[in-house]
């Protein structure tokens, strides 16, 4: 786990602000910043540089940090690293297959015993949940003074997660799904039929975790857990579009009005100077929104980007332009296809507006040499923020003016095809864990319906790296 920010005043100022956390939660992770923080100054944790050290463990929790690099999953134990040297891949399949093996002798036999037939997609949902265990971030609700006690939200929590790695359509058809089949209700955690809440119990509680950012903050989590003390070579970011159904939001009004003749005003009537330049005079622009990402915390960029649903256009492999109504996911991945982090903007943001923010905010949790983006990032901020984060960028130059672009070096060239990673995710994504089936509306319900599938990737990309 890294460190927070150098400017530690200005990070206390955003994250001291509920309000700026709580807006922030439309992208899914502002409160976890504030509850993060109140842990932080309550002396749960301790930074000594790059060393991390857990004062309070839950029993519950199979992954526990011991000084660096102690991995702990159920009394197999790692052997800690003193000099503090990255963890190897080897290492981090080695745990994996112990904690699938666990699995595999223990968990699965359990569930047979009580006489469950479980299906290979059953069997990958069970070892899903067991190594996201998406519960143990709930807080703890208090009872209302007057009603009746809410629903429990741990088996409600599970079944979002079921609902994507089943890819169900709609929550009426996990509903119905979890009304016949016996072994789905009892890995979600309802012994009876009659336990199973009704629709509407579903969608206030599916809008409660989004305004929590749970999904964002558990995968924060396994994700530190995982990978904090593992050397990545190289991450990929790429976005893509998510159909919603929902109307698309007017656009607003431009920030300084506009001319006489109707057109955008691109400046304020008081601030900018009339006329064309004087001879000898040098009119300095205003920084760009990229310019300006370089020297805001990440979580500040990410406020400014729009978030309403709108129309996006993006150009496919042959170059035609697709439409649609929606918004935009944009990821950052490993090599290995382990989901890094992601953010959901109105569908017209462009890629670009999300890379350097995106980059900060994963530096925090890994350690990584190279980033990979396709030329839609080719921009000079965007190479020099990574940069600055001590990693490698690798983007292909595009074709400015005449001439064709000039092309990347050979080395660079092999490495640059692992960028397709990121695709590959994003179609996974789509076509296996329920983004193609988006059926609630705003920015953070669509968010959370998105990270649940990305969760469930995350886990399941983990699982994958253990040797068949």
């Amino acid at each position: 786990m890294a460190d927070y920010p150098e400017d530690q005043g200005a990070f206390n100022a955003l994250i001291a602000s509920e309000e700026a956390c709580r807006a922030y939660s439309d992208y899914g992770d502002g409160l976890s910043i504030l509850r993060r923080h109140d842990a932080w100054c309550a002396g749960r944790w301790r930074y000594w540089g790059q060393t991390t050290e857990v004062i309070a463990e839950s029993p519950k929790n199979p992954f526990v940090y011991q000084g660096i690099s102690g991995l702990s999953v159920e009394g197999i134990v790692t052997t800690p690293n003193p000099e503090g040297e990255p963890m190897s891949l080897q290492t981090l399949t080695t745990t994996i297959a112990d904690y699938w093996t666990r699995v595999q002798t223990t968990l699965f036999p359990y569930l047979l015993a009580d006489d469950l037939v479980l299906t290979p997609q059953l069997e990958r949902l069970v070892a899903i949940l067991d190594l996201v265990r998406i519960e143990e971030a709930l807080p703890v609700r208090l009872p209302d003074a007057v009603g009746a006690p809410p629903a429990d939200r741990a088996p409600l929590v599970r079944a979002f997660v079921a609902l994507a790695v089943l890819n169900l359509p709609t929550r009426h058809a996990l509903i119905d799904r979890l009304q016949t089949d016996r072994t789905l209700r009892r890995i979600c955690g309802w012994s009876h039929a009659e336990q199973v809440p009704s629709a509407s119990t579903f969608c206030r509680a599916f809008a409660w975790c989004a305004d929590l950012g749970l999904a964002d903050t558990v995968h924060a989590q396994r994700m530190s857990e995982a990978l904090g003390d593992v050397l990545i070579w190289h991450q990929a970011l790429d976005a893509t579009d998510i159909a919603a159904r929902e109307h698309a939001a007017p656009n607003p009004e431009p920030q300084y009005g506009r001319t006489a003749t109707g057109k955008r005003r691109k400046h304020p009537l008081s601030g900018r100077p009339k006329g064309r330049p004087k001879a000898g005079e040098v009119r300095v622009p205003p920084p760009t929104r990229l310019e300006r990402q370089q020297t805001q915390v990440p979580e500040i960029a990410l406020l400014e980007l729009p978030t309403a649903c709108d129309t996006g256009a993006k150009p496919d492999t042959e170059g035609h332009l697709h439409y649609w109504k929606g918004y935009k996911f944009h990821l950052i991945t490993t090599e290995w296809g382990l989901p890094l982090g992601a953010v959901t903007t109105a569908a017209s943001v462009h890629d670009s507006q999300v890379a350097i923010p995106l980059l900060q905010r994963t530096a925090r949790r890994v350690t990584a040499l190279y980033d990979l983006m396709d030329r839609g990032y080719d921009a000079a901020p965007i190479r020099a923020a990574s940069a600055a984060l001590g990693h490698v960028p690798i983007i292909p130059a595009s074709a400015h003016g005449e001439g064709p672009a000039p092309a990347l070096e050979p080395d660079r060239a092999r490495l640059y095809k692992g960028r397709t990673v990121a695709e590959r995710c994003n179609a996974r994504l789509k076509d296996e864990f329920g983004a193609r089936q988006v059926r609630v509306r705003g920015v953070r319900k669509v968010h959370a319906h998105l990270m649940y599938g990305l969760l469930a990737i995350f886990a399941d990309a983990l699982l994958r790296l253990v040797p068949a």
